[in-house]
């Protein structure tokens, strides 16, 4: 008998579940916790930490799970590499659904960077209004620069103080490039800083940047161990031994 595991957060996993979900298959559908009000699942949650490699190994034995996706965020490389390892201790099957990286266009004014430390250190010195769009959990790098006009953007309202001044705007995504090219014409925003997320739910605010002709600080991903990696729902159902038929 199948039962998989879904580390989730990410609008594939949610694509992802539903398939799931129709194809009647016995799974779990994991949240880590960031988000205080994630999005419904037609699948049984789960929310929260598994504390570590050994706590995550101990859940996959005592649920029976047979499979395990990762359908985490691509710079959740934290769990990720939990979830390689927890995999090789239990012999689990683990495959990751894994968007592809945007790649540079024509008109593009991209400074790729390492990480984002980098990227702090990468905005100019003089001060400049600059769209943050990289999670309230990467941000305190730029406390370094405080003389820039920051905007963020969370899906759920800071619960601590900020470690710089700033706009925030909270709203959940997807967004659409009217709304980003709006956003940033609006705020007179001179800098983006994002992560290298790939997909499409998240690519607006690149090509509104592009059309507005605005540097963009893009942050490379995570290097992970190698892994089985797909990127659509149809090949995961397919690894799972079921027939996919996405929109039936």
């Amino acid at each position: 008998m199948t039962r998989a595991l879904i580390l989730g957060g990410t609008a594939d996993a949610r694509l992802l579940a539903a398939e799931v979900a129709r194809a009647r298959i016995d799974a779990v559908y994991s949240y880590g916790g960031r988000t205080r009000a994630p999005a419904d699942q037609p699948l049984p949650t789960r929310v929260g930490g598994f504390g570590g490699v050994s706590g995550l190994a101990d859940y996959i034995r005592r649920e029976r799970i047979t499979h395990v996706i990762d359908a985490t965020h691509p710079f959740a490389a934290e769990m990720s590499r939990h979830a390689i390892e927890a995999c090789a201790q239990t012999g689990t099957p683990l495959i990751a659904l894994e968007r592809a990286p945007w790649t540079k266009a024509p008109g593009d004014i991209w400074i790729e960077v390492a990480d984002v430390t980098a990227a702090a250190a990468a905005l100019p010195k003089t001060p400049a209004k600059v769209f943050l769009a990289i999670g309230r959990q990467h941000i305190a790098p730029f406390a370094a620069k405080p003389q820039h006009a920051y905007t963020l953007r969370f899906v759920d309202p800071p619960e601590a103080p900020l470690p710089f001044a700033a706009n925030v705007i909270v709203s959940r995504g997807p967004f659409t490039f009217d709304g980003e090219l709006a956003m940033m014409r609006a705020r007179s925003i001179a800098w983006i800083v994002a992560r290298n997320s790939g997909g499409d739910g998240a690519r607006a605010k690149i090509d509104a940047a592009r059309m507005l002709g605005l540097p963009v600080i893009m942050i490379a991903r995570p290097k992970l161990p190698e892994r089985l990696r797909v990127e659509s729902v149809a090949e995961i159902m397919q690894w799972l031994g079921h027939r996919a038929c996405l929109g039936a």
